[in-house]
C-alpha cells in the first residue's frame, strides 16, 4: 500500500526507521477498525522492507498515543465479532515481527491503545502520559492482550490491580512497575526513538531479530526449554559472517561492516 493511501495513519521512513502515526487527534487516536487495518498493513510493510530495522509507533496531536477503541464501533460490536482478533492480532503481529518494535507515548494510553503498545518490544514515554485498562467500567473486559501481556510485563500484581481496579496510573508508576523504561520530555521523544533506532540499526541484523525471539518465545514454555533454545540460537549466530566481523572490529578496534550474513 502506498503511504499516500493512509487515512487514518501516518507512515514515514527515515533511513532505518519506520515511524508509524496513528493520525485521529480530533478522537484522541482512537482505534477503529479502518485505523486497525491501515495499522496492519503498515506492519507488514516496515517488515518487508529491507531499509527499515526499526518500527515504531506513536500518535498524533501530543495528548494521546490511543485512547483505546473506538467506543462508537465498540457499541455496536456482537458476539461474532468480539471473537475476531482485531487489536489482539496488531498486537501478535508486532511480537512476531523480526525487527524491533517501539511504542512512543505521549498522553493518554488506555485500552486498546495500552494493548497496542504491549505488544511492542519497547515502551517510552513522556512526563503527562498516562496509562490504564478501562474497560471493566464498561460492563466488558479488555479483548487486545491486556490481561495477557500485561501480568507478564509488570507482574501479577500491578496487573491485577490496573485491570480490577481500572484506574488510570501515571508515567512515575508506570517506570516503577516496568510498564516503560524511559521518561523523556515531550520535545525529546521522537529524538530519542530516533536515537535507538539508530543504535540498533549498528548490530548485525539477525542480532535483534533472535534477541525478540528468544525472549518471545522462551517466556512461554520452561526455563529449560528457554535456555536451549538460546544455545541453539547462539549457535546459528556463531556461524555468521557477522560475527567474524563484529569480534574481528572489536579487536582491531574499528567500527564494524554488518552485511546480515
Amino acid at each position: 500500500m502506498n503511504t499516500e493511501n493512509f487515512s487514518c495513519i501516518r507512515y514515514e521512513v527515515t533511513d532505518s526507521l519506520a515511524l508509524i502515526t496513528i493520525n485521529r487527534p480530533e478522537k484522541h487516536n482512537a482505534i477503529s477498525l479502518d485505523t486497525l487495518d491501515e495499522l496492519h498493513d503498515a506492519v507488514a510493510m516496515a517488515a518487508q522492507d529491507m531499509d527499515v530495522r526499526v518500527i515504531a509507533i506513536t500518535g498524533a496531536g501530543g495528548k494521546a498515543f490511543a485512547s483505546g477503541s473506538d467506543l462508537n464501533e465498540v457499541a455496536d460490536r456482537d458476539l461474532r465479532k468480539a471473537l475476531e482478533p482485531i487489536v489482539q492480532g496488531l498486537a501478535q503481529q508486532l511480537e512476531e515481527t523480526p525487527k524491533p518494535t517501539i511504542a512512543a507515548i505521549d498522553g493518554i494510553c488506555m485500552g486498546g491503545g495500552l494493548e497496542i503498545a504491549l505488544g511492542c518490544d519497547m515502551r517510552i514515554c513522556t512526563p503527562h502520559s498516562r496509562f490504564g485498562t478501562p474497560e471493566g467500567k464498561l460492563g466488558i473486559i479488555p479483548g487486545g492482550g491486556a490481561t495477557a501481556r500485561l501480568p507478564r510485563i509488570v507482574g501479577r500484581g500491578w496487573g491485577m490491580e490496573m485491570l480490577l481496579m481500572g484506574n488510570p496510573i501515571d508515567s512515575e508508576r508506570a517506570i516503577q512497575i516496568g510498564l516503560v523504561t524511559l521518561i523523556v520530555e515531550q520535545d525529546d521523544l521522537l529524538a530519542e526513538v530516533k536515537r535507538r533506532a539508530e543504535h540498533l540499526a549498528s548490530f548485525a541484523p539477525f542480532v535483534p531479530q533472535f534477541m525478540k525471539t528468544m525472549v518471545h518465545q522462551g517466556m512461554e514454555g520452561s526455563k529449560a526449554s528457554a535456555l536451549a533454545m538460546e544455545k541453539f540460537g547462539q549457535g546459528a549466530l556463531v556461524q555468521t559472517e557477522d560475527k567474524v566481523e563484529g569480534i574481528g572490529a572489536f579487536l582491531e578496534k574499528r567500527k564494524p561492516t554488518f552485511k546480515g550474513r
